[in-house]
């Protein structure tokens, strides 16, 4: 394991932890920062409590947060240009490797995580003016925030070693040289944490204004029921490519026998979980226009309740935001989502407005036809000529694209959350100081255009962006085009996701019914479509897919990645199916940025490659680390 592990390591640590941070050194005396010290008083604890928070993901950001930008749902300029980090990038781009991984969790981020929680958990008794209440429900949301740093890692590197106490100084040298658990007895261990800690959880924040994005009894639910549909997904529940798969004491890291317990487990917590979140008054969210001087269209006001389901801060509908989003974290992904909208007078354009997160063509075609189907299954949908027919937007088509405006058949006829989660050139862009669908932005993304590309970066590679990330209540100042952010929380958890993880669970578990098809179609009635067996019995050229559990596993598992497209789902969904390699390994396409006319601009153009086999299900471990503890093995593949 990594030289942290060993106790002279260990010791190093426990220093770190305490100093690291100026707000320790306020706390004792001479400046000399003690474990005794941060746990004297309440106040001091505190923030210790807040440290274990502190190691989560950083959702949303594109260089820290390892299921945004690693897989295929962004293309970006690279080398990098401007501000953006395409460290992650890189391993879309299959510069993954052992002697220095990208993205190393494994020895920097969430084993300090987990040590951090248990000092917390083992100091915590020591708090000299803490109340009996408070102390479990803090010990709770540590155990939860526990589990969580074990279920990430195991996403990630799938077995890896228990850590329940922190080894004392003391432990032999063999001691901490651990090996990898089984993969189940990880999730065992992960959800028997949440389990302990759902019971002293509140249901609800006592001080909502000041503890939002703590941890709940609801929060919990829904993350039990998530890591329960993880384990019973094929990549982890009776995979045979990892049969072989041991420590080298012998012991099997997976069961290559599948067990459809698993799934009646993740239905019974997906149940639990959407049955809390309801009492608790949890919805889908509907927009609500702030200001009577906003003038939308129907077809406006479903866009932006798709789009603001993301984006209105601590919406009826978030289970579980990301607070490190809030305090001006989400300002980075936002800008880079932003397309150019305004003209700009100067010679170097803003870079307030990053403009650098360009999903690639097949997330485009990803989204349903209008008739709520796959494009390629709609038999009215001119698939064929998808990416060369060219016409003129009319009237009826003005919400979503300027009325008169040339752009190619892809962008036509397709499903509200195609435009409410997209810009691409000749889309209408509300919001950002214009909310009266009279007076819209226009993006134009040609050559010479305002959204076209302008210089070495700040620009969308492929012609699409990512609208949905952007707050429609972001202000664009003319013409300096100064970019105005209101921050709000990345969703870790909302109800839409919930709700289609029960879905999969019981299609999983029970097979296709009325049951299954509640909890879909209430996701895409919030999106304008008809249920599923209506759109699929009358538009479909597969209309018996909705009625068999396979073909129903392939609409579920489609409108997961619709209506969770860019909020780092995908990546970690492709993986748990076990279809990774078939999305993964591919042509990352756009159009012909470089052009000024829409008959050479709708042209397919490569961006790059994107590399994914079997051994990048789970990343690297360092040779480093294989060097320390020889009792370590590494991931297949590496």
């Amino acid at each position: 394991m990594k030289l942290s592990y060993l106790k002279y390591g260990l010791s190093a640590l426990l220093l770190l932890v305490v100093t690291s941070c100026q707000k320790y050194l306020d706390i004792v005396p001479d400046n000399v920062a003690t474990i005794d010290n941060a746990f004297k008083m309440r106040a001091d604890a505190e923030k210790y409590l807040f440290t274990c928070y502190n190691n989560l993901p950083q959702f949303g950001n594109e260089g820290a947060d390892p299921g945004f930008m690693t897989g295929d749902e962004f293309a970006t300029v690279y080398p990098p240009q401007g501000n953006i980090s395409t460290e992650l990038y890189r391993i879309a781009r299959g510069e993954q490797n052992i002697v220095s991984p990208i993205g190393n969790y494994w020895d920097y981020k969430f084993f300090q995580a987990i040590r951090e929680c248990n000092i917390f958990l083992e100091n915590v008794d020591k708090v000299r003016d803490l109340n009996s209440l408070e102390k479990k429900r803090w010990i709770a949301e540590v155990k939860f925030l526990k589990a969580y740093y074990h279920y990430y890692l195991l996403r990630m590197y799938g077995p890896i070693p228990i850590i329940k106490t922190n080894l004392p100084i003391s432990a032999s040298i063999e001691e901490v040289k651990v090996k990898r658990s089984p993969v189940d007895s990880v999730f065992n261990y992960a959800v028997g944490l949440v389990d302990e800690a759902i019971a002293d959880l509140p249901a609800v924040l006592p001080i909502e204004f000041a503890e939002l994005g703590r941890i709940t009894k609801t929060i919990a639910l829904s993350v039990k029921a998530e890591m329960l549909v993880t384990a019973a997904s094929p990549l982890f529940n009776g995979n045979p490519n990892y049969a072989n798969f041991k420590n080298k004491d012998g012991q099997a890291l997976f069961n290559p026998s599948p067990s459809p317990e698993k799934w009646q487990k993740a239905t019974e917590a997906c149940k639990a979980a959407v049955d809390a979140c309801i009492a608790n008054g949890n919805k889908l969210y509907e927009f609500v226009p702030r200001s009577v001087s906003t003038r939308i269209s129907d077809s406006t006001q479903r866009m932006m309740s798709i789009r603001a389901a993301v984006t209105d801060k601590w919406n009826v509908e978030l289970i579980w935001g990301a607070s490190n989003s809030t305090g001006g974290g989400s300002r980075g992904f936002q800008s880079l989502s932003q397309a150019r909208l305004s003209p700009f007078t100067g010679t170097i354009p803003n870079e307030n407005i990053g403009s650098m997160l360009a999903p690639p063509l097949h997330i485009a075609e990803m989204f349903y036809s209008n008739n709520g189907v796959p494009i390629e299954e709609d038999k009215s949908y001119k698939y064929a000529s998808r990416f060369t027919a060219l016409r003129q937007a009319v009237q009826s088509e003005r919400y979503y694209i300027k009325e008169g405006y040339t752009t190619v058949q892809l962008n036509y006829d397709r499903e509200p959350r195609f435009y409410a989660d997209l810009g691409f050139d000749g889309s209408i862009w509300f919001g950002q100081g214009k909310n009266d669908d009279n007076n819209t932005w226009v993006l134009e993304a040609k050559l010479g255009q305002t959204g076209g590309r302008q210089g070495a970066s700040l620009y969308s590679v492929t012609g699409y962006w990512p609208k949905k990330l952007a707050n429609y209540n972001n202000a664009i100042n003319d013409p300096a085009q100064q970019y105005n952010v209101e921050n709000y929380p990345f969703p870790i958890m909302r109800l839409a996701d919930l709700y289609l993880l029960y879905a999969e669970a019981l299609n999983e578990s029970q097979g296709p019914g009325a049951e299954v098809y509640k909890w879909i179609d209430l996701v895409r009635k919030r999106a304008g479509l008809a249920g599923v067996m209506e759109s699929w019995t009358k538009y479909s050229n597969k209309p018996s897919k909705v009625a068999t559990k396979e073909g129903l596993r392939e609409i579920i598992q489609r409108e997961r990645l619709i209506e969770l497209v860019f909020e780092s789902k995908r990546f970690w969904d492709l993986r748990r199916w076990k279809v990774a390699e078939n999305y993964l390994q591919r042509s990352i396409n756009g159009w012909d940025i470089t052009q000024r006319e829409a008959a050479n601009y709708y042209r397919v153009r490569p961006v790059f490659t994107s590399s994914f086999s079997l051994k990048d299900y789970f990343w690297p471990i360092s040779e480093n680390s294989l060097i320390v503890n020889p009792n370590l093995v590494q991931n297949p593949g590496w």
